[in-house]
């Protein structure tokens, strides 16, 4: 039933922008595993895959939004890690 599957991506989209805003104020990249935002990138797409090959309806959007935010705290990611190799050289 799609209001689970709908559920499902309303709670775990509610924890993105919380791990985007810790990766933007911390400026480090303790605490996070890149191995994993990967994994739940590859999900969230391998959902929006089986959404638009069955039939794209109002839940692929969240599978979306939710793909952007994982993209967006890989990207600051990455950026933190650039900040931490030169807080390690000076």
């Amino acid at each position: 039933m799609k209001i689970f599957e709908l559920a499902m991506l309303l709670c775990f989209g509610a924890s993105w922008p919380m791990s985007i805003y810790r990766s933007y104020t911390s400026r480090t990249t303790g605490g996070k595993s890149i191995f994993f935002l990967w994994l739940v990138l590859i999900g969230y797409f391998s959902g929006i895959v089986y959404k638009t090959s069955t039939g794209f309806d109002y839940v692929s959007y969240f599978y979306i939004a939710n793909s952007l935010m994982v993209m967006a705290d890989i990207a600051l990611y990455y950026h933190n890690r650039e900040l931490d190799r030169k807080k390690a050289i000076g």
